[in-house]
């Protein structure tokens, strides 16, 4: 999809709990990008309805997600965490890239995310939100540039494999 040099947009997209954090900072070095976590651009708006347990709704994200998109849109290598869970989400990144971004689902049971959301902390994204993301997800389309991770590999394995898809010709 993309050689050393050339641009490289890609979101790594899924339920909260789904190993973003992890897998973009392992995977960045490997594809000489940066990566960004998503949870930074939100608004402390956002952040606050989270923490308090309330789901975001479609107004809350828009401006957070057209900020995922303006910060890849500029030439370069950038991977961005960012739940993206609907089309219409991963649409309005899109068209504020104006670019070809690809979106990597990093996909696992409920059981395997809700496990690792109980056992970490200091997050806001409490584990009682899981359900409405799981109801809210729409897995990228055949019409999408993506590519479909398995969360349940170890870490090492996970990266890797995406990063060959990253690299592999379109």
């Amino acid at each position: 999809m993309s050689s050393g040099s050339d641009p490289l947009r890609v979101v790594l997209m899924g339920v909260a709990g789904c190993g973003k954090s992890s897998v973009g900072a392992a995977l960045a070095p490997l594809v000489g990008a940066r990566y960004l976590d998503g949870d930074d651009l939100h608004p402390q708006a956002n952040i606050d309805k989270m923490k308090a347990g309330i789901p975001l709704t479609d107004d809350d994200r828009a401006p957070w997600l057209a900020e995922v998109g303006r910060l890849l849109a500029p030439q370069g290598r950038l991977i961005v965490g960012c739940s993206a869970l609907k089309r219409r989400y991963r649409d309005i990144i899109r068209d504020a890239a104006a670019a070809p971004v690809v979106f990597v689902h990093l996909a696992g049971s409920r059981e395997l995310i809700g496990g690792r959301m109980a056992a970490r902390k200091g997050h806001f994204m409490p584990e009682s939100l899981l359900d409405s993301q799981f109801a809210a997800l729409e897995p990228p389309g055949p019409d999408e540039a993506s590519v479909h991770a398995d969360i349940a590999l170890p870490l090492e394995t996970l990266v890797a494999r995406i990063a060959a898809a990253l690299s592999a010709p379109a």
